[in-house]
C-alpha cells in the first residue's frame, strides 16, 4: 500500500487510541473459608526475619533480593525540591512506573487505600526463585504480594511491610509456538498454534511477537502496558473479545507456584480445578503464575475503528438520539465484528469510539451509514463532529514503526534509557497513569435489554445516568453476540456466568493523577473525590437497577463493591472457594476481595 493511500485512509487515526481506555455471596451451601493469619509480622516486631534470614533468602534467589525504599522519600524533607518535582513528573510516564520496584500504576483510592511499597522484593527470574520466596513468606508469616505490570485498580499488587515477588524485570520472555499440546494431553487433543508468555510480560511484548512479527492474533488487553498475568487471571478483555473471547478463555496451560512451594504445570488434564480457577478467579489468589500459554488465532486482514460525537439540542432530541443509538447497535453492531465504547454524556451527548475486526473500511463505512445519515438529516436537532471510519492492516495494529510513520500523534514511545524500540503506549491512556481513584463502578447488562420491548427501560436508565456523570458501554466486555467459539471458551472459565449473557459492561469512573497523601502540594483533593464518587453512584443507580443481582468485572470494579462474591463470580464462588481451600489452606495469598478472604 502506498503511503499516500494509507494517509488518506487514516485521516482520523486518533480513533485507534480511543479504545485502549477503560485507561465489590453466592447462594447455596459453601465450604468453610480458609483460615487467615490474624496478624502478619511487621518490621521491628517479634518474628520479623533477621538480617541473616533475609540474606539467606537473597542467596537462594541468586542475589535478586532487594530492600525497597518508598519512591516518595525523594520528597522528604522538602516537597518543593527538584527531586520531588522530577518524581511527580515521572509518575505520568507508565514506563517509568513499569520499571520501578516501589511503584504501581494506581497510587490509591479515596477513602480506601494508598499504594505503599514493600519492605523487600525478589526480582524473580525463575519458578525456583518464586518458590523460594513463597516458602520464605509462609515459614516466616510475612505478607506476600505479587506484581507483574502493576495495573491493579484495587491495589492487589502492593502492600506495606510485605515481601514482593516482582516478575516484570526478568520473566518477560515470549515464545511463539506453531504447534502446542498441553502436558498430559498427548493423543487427547489436536496440536494448535499458541504463545508462551512469561509472567512479567506486558501485552506490548505479546503483541509484538505474535501479531507484528508472526502475523497471528492473541487475545489480550487494550492498554499496551498492562501485565499479561493480572489481566488473564482476572478474565481479560480486549477490543475484539466478541470475536475471540477473553484472555482467560484462551489460556491453554500455566506454570504456577502454589502456597506449598510446589511448581505445577496445570491445564485441563492436570490439576484441572486449579487451572479453571486461574481462568478468571483473580490474580494473586491461588498461587504465583510464572508462565502462561495462550492459543493464537488466524489474523484478520484488517482491524479498524469508527468514531463520532453527536450533541443534541434538547432533551427531546437527546432521547430520540439514545433510542436510535441503542436500536442501531442491536441491529448492526451486536455481532463478533464490533467492540469498544459508546459513551452517554456529559450532557445531551453521545461519543462513539468503536473498534472492528474482519471488515474492510468500505464495509465498516456501509455499516455506519444509516446511523450517520439519520443524524445528518436532522441538523436542527444534532451537531455531528469527528465522524471517522478507518481500517489498517491488522499486522500493523501494534507496530510502532507504522504509527511513528503515519500517526505519531496517537502514541507515546518509551524514551527511557535502554527502552525497546518497539515500546509505546496509546496517548489516550495517559489519563489513567498514576491514578488516585475517586470512584470506579461497573455492571454487566443483559442482552435481553436490547430486545425491542426492553429497550425503553435501557434508554431511560442511560438518560437518567448521564444527568449525573458520563457512563460508557464497553461493548467488547460482554460475550453476548459473540462468535460461538468465543462464547464456549469463556463459558469454561471462572468468571461470573453473567458475562455470557451480557452485551456490554457499563463503566463510570474518575481519578486524580499524580497525587499522593502527605506530600505538600501534591495531595489528593479528598472533598472533590468524595463529591465525584457520589455523582457516579447516582449515575450508576438506574443502570444497576436493570439487574436483579449484582454482576461486576473483577479487574475493573468498585473497591467498595457490595456482595462482591456474587458480583464477581456468581454461582462459581463456592467452587472457587473449594479450590482455594485445597491449594492455599493457610491463606498465604491475600488480596482485597479475593476468593476466601472475607474482606
Amino acid at each position: 500500500m502506498e503511503r499516500r493511500t494509507v494517509l488518506k485512509a487514516l485521516a482520523g487515526l486518533p480513533l485507534f487510541s480511543w479504545f485502549a481506555v477503560s485507561g465489590c455471596t453466592a447462594s447455596g451451601v459453601q465450604p468453610a473459608a480458609v483460615v487467615l493469619p490474624t496478624r502478619w509480622v511487621r518490621p521491628g516486631k517479634p518474628g520479623w526475619p533477621s538480617p541473616a534470614q533475609w540474606a539467606a533468602l537473597g542467596q537462594s534467589v541468586g542475589g535478586r533480593l532487594v530492600q525497597v525504599q518508598s519512591a516518595f522519600t525523594a520528597c522528604e524533607p522538602d516537597a518543593s525540591s527538584a527531586a520531588c518535582t522530577d518524581l511527580f513528573q515521572n509518575l505520568l510516564d507508565p514506563f517509568y512506573i513499569d520499571r520501578s520496584v516501589n511503584l504501581t500504576q494506581t497510587l490509591g483510592w479515596t477513602g480506601a487505600f494508598t499504594s505503599e511499597s514493600s519492605a523487600y522484593a525478589v526480582l524473580a527470574a525463575s519458578s525456583a526463585g518464586v518458590a523460594a520466596a513463597v516458602n520464605f513468606a509462609r515459614e516466616h508469616n510475612v505478607r506476600l504480594v505479587v506484581k507483574g505490570g502493576g495495573h491493579s485498580y484495587l491495589g492487589t499488587s502492593n502492600a506495606p511491610d510485605s515481601l514482593l515477588i516482582w516478575t516484570r524485570p526478568n520473566m518477560a520472555a515470549v515464545e511463539v509456538l506453531d504447534s502446542f499440546v498441553p502436558q498430559g494431553a498427548a493423543r487427547l487433543v489436536k496440536p494448535e498454534p499458541a504463545v508462551s508468555v512469561g509472567a512479567g510480560a506486558i501485552w506490548m511484548d505479546a503483541y509484538n511477537a505474535v501479531t507484528t512479527v508472526a502475523g497471528r492474533y492473541v487475545q489480550g488487553g487494550g492498554c499496551t502496558t498492562v501485565g499479561v498475568g493480572g489481566l488473564t487471571q482476572g478474565g481479560g478483555f480486549g477490543s475484539f473479545s466478541k470475536g475471540f473471547g477473553t484472555a482467560a478463555a484462551n489460556l491453554l496451560e500455566a506454570e504456577v507456584v502454589t502456597a506449598d512451594g510446589a511448581v505445577r504445570i496445570v491445564n485441563a488434564f492436570q490439576d484441572a480445578d486449579l487451572f479453571w480457577a486461574l481462568k478468571g478467579g483473580g490474580g494473586g489468589t491461588f498461587g504465583v503464575v510464572t508462565r502462561f500459554t495462550l492459543r493464537t488465532h488466524e489474523l484478520p486482514e484488517y482491524f479498524g475503528a469508527a468514531g463520532a460525537t453527536i450533541s443534541a439540542s434538547s432533551d427531546t432530541a437527546y432521547q430520540a438520539l439514545v433510542e436510535q443509538m441503542i436500536s442501531f447497535y442491536q441491529q448492526s453492531l451486536f455481532n463478533p465484528h464490533w467492540g469498544e465504547q459508546i459513551t452517554f454524556g456529559p450532557g445531551s451527548q453521545i461519543s462513539v469510539a468503536m473498534a472492528f475486526q474482519g471488515l474492510t473500511q468500505a464495509q465498516a463505512e456501509q455499516t455506519w451509514a444509516p446511523f450517520f445519515d439519520w443524524v445528518k438529516a436532522r441538523p436542527a436537532d444534532y451537531t455531528l463532529t469527528g465522524q471517522e471510519v478507518a481500517a489498517i492492516p491488522a499486522q500493523d495494529y501494534w507496530n510502532a514503526a507504522f504509527f511513528e510513520l503515519y500517526a505519531p500523534e496517537d502514541i507515546v514511545p518509551d524514551d527511557l534509557p535502554g527502552a525497546p524500540k518497539d515500546y509505546y503506549y496509546w496517548k489516550s491512556d495517559a489519563s489513567e497513569v498514576a491514578a488516585f481513584w475517586s470512584a470506579y463502578q461497573s455492571t454487566w447488562l443483559s442482552q435481553q435489554l436490547l430486545d425491542p420491548e426492553h429497550q425503553p427501560a435501557l434508554v431511560d436508565a442511560l438518560m437518567h445516568a448521564s444527568q449525573y456523570w458520563s457512563v460508557t458501554l464497553h461493548c467488547n466486555k460482554g460475550l453476548a453476540g459473540g462468535a460461538a467459539d468465543a462464547v464456549a471458551w469463556t463459558a469454561d472459565t471462572a468468571m461470573n456466568p453473567a458475562v455470557l449473557d451480557a452485551f456490554a459492561l457499563v463503566i463510570a469512573a474518575t481519578c486524580q493523577q499524580a497525587v499522593y497523601p502527605g506530600i505538600p502540594g501534591h495531595e489528593p483533593n479528598t472533598a472533590q473525590g468524595q463529591q465525584q464518587a457520589q455523582a457516579i453512584t447516582a449515575a450508576m443507580a438506574p443502570i444497576k437497577a436493570l439487574r436483579e443481582q449484582p454482576a461486576s468485572y473483577f479487574n475493573e470494579t468498585d473497591y467498595f463493591q457490595a456482595d462482591w462474591q456474587t458480583a464477581f463470580w456468581g454461582g462459581h464462588y463456592a467452587r472457587l472457594l473449594q479450590v482455594k481451600n485445597r491449594y492455599d489452606p493457610g491463606g498465604l495469598f491475600l488480596v482485597h476481595h479475593g476468593v476466601g478472604t472475607g474482606t
